[in-house]
């Protein structure tokens, strides 16, 4: 009888105690990371390698179809994640945007004008002249402080004749050709993009990237991407010992997928979230890429490069602070290419018709209970 009695209470208990957590109310952020892709505005900056983007350039890329692509994200980047919390995301971290500008006209598209995003961008030493930023709901996030910080890598030897663009690549098709300086040898990429602030009272830190391409083959540049790994792990590393616990989140096209040693050695992310110790980052498309999802594809196989990683910090589950929920590709039905050559594909820009990306979407929630 006492063992029945013991029993109903346990039962009883974790029924109140399920309940009582399912009436609860929580605030979600949505933080996204998108490869706009080639987000020119039409004007030849005299600078950077940008010809091809311009009215007489041979994409043709005139008014027409420059407002048109800033219709085509602003679409996709007022959806993502919308599945779980109507609001666009607060924070998105972009990549291939050329300047500041088109940032600006970008803000300004209908499905998006009335979030009020925030801009913070820096222009890099890349040689086609793209770069990253993060945009940010200015009534949800304050942000205190942010820095561009270079990421130096050198070529070993002098740079040879370039490679065409069809011998380029072994694992995946790319227009982001390493260029090196004949003076010193040093790859001209993307700077790594730290911004600090208030996400409503409380302190997060938010990396951007686009680590190299893998143009020249993947092992071949490799190395580059171990670089890139190893100064954001740099990074964090020095968040951390300011505040053991500081709540940071990397993001970016990454150029390797979950399990490359950019991502696993370098960076140090682990797939499983009890793998995951003191200082560690998470990283919740590995579990994503075993099950063959991707972000991007070539020649039919699917590969993730756009991840977003938390670090351990925000894997406590006491949500009495913003916590890291669940992640997500968003590849929506309209991202995909119909028919061709290329079905099943991101439905990127051809000469023919002004696309999104060739990239899908990728994104996570943050969640903390109501106060």
């Amino acid at each position: 009888m006492i063992f029945k009695k013991t029993s109903f209470c346990l039962i009883l208990f974790f029924l109140i105690s399920k309940s009582n957590a399912q009436n609860k109310a929580f605030v979600i952020h949505t933080l996204a990371f998108y490869n706009f892709e080639n987000c020119y505005d039409t004007i030849n900056d005299p600078v950077t390698n940008d010809e091809e983007w311009t009215p007489t350039g041979t994409q043709h890329w005139d008014s027409k179809k420059y407002h048109q692509k800033l219709e085509n994200l602003a679409r996709v980047l007022s959806e993502i994640g919308t599945g779980e919390n109507p609001n666009s995301p607060t924070f998105i971290g972009g990549a291939e945007i050329e300047n500041e500008d088109v940032l600006e006209d970008l803000v300004k598209q209908p499905k998006l004008i009335d979030k009020d995003y925030g801009i913070i961008h820096f222009d890099s030493p890349d040689k086609r002249g793209i770069d990253v930023a993060l945009l940010y709901q200015k009534k949800q996030f304050q942000p205190t402080s942010y820095i561009n910080i270079p990421l130096y890598v050198y070529k070993k030897e002098q740079p040879k004749k370039e490679i065409p663009k069809e011998e380029s690549a072994e694992d995946s098709e790319t227009e982001d050709v390493i260029q090196v300086s004949t003076k010193n040898h040093r790859v001209y990429t993307r700077d790594q993009l730290l911004v600090t602030g208030f996400l409503n009272g409380e302190e997060i830190h938010i990396i951007v990237n686009h680590w190299p391409s893998r143009a020249g083959g993947e092992k071949k540049s490799s190395p580059y991407r171990e670089i890139a790994g190893a100064l954001n792990r740099k990074i964090i590393d020095s968040l951390q010992q300011i505040n053991p616990n500081a709540k940071v989140i990397t993001m970016g096209d990454l150029n390797d997928s979950p399990f490359n040693n950019s991502v696993k050695k370098a960076l140090g992310a682990k797939g499983k979230i009890q793998e995951v110790q003191s200082f560690g980052i998470y990283n919740p498309f590995e579990e994503m890429a075993n099950k063959g999802l991707g972000t991007i594809a070539f020649r039919d196989a699917w590969d993730i490069f756009d991840q977003v990683m938390v670090s351990q910090s925000l894997l406590q589950k006491d949500y009495s602070s913003f916590q890291y929920w669940k992640a997500g590709i968003y590849n929506k039905s309209f991202l995909i290419q119909k028919n061709g050559k290329y079905k099943g594909y991101p439905l990127r820009h051809s000469l023919t018709e002004v696309g999104f990306s060739d990239h899908f979407p990728v994104y996570v929630y943050l969640i903390r209970e109501k106060k």
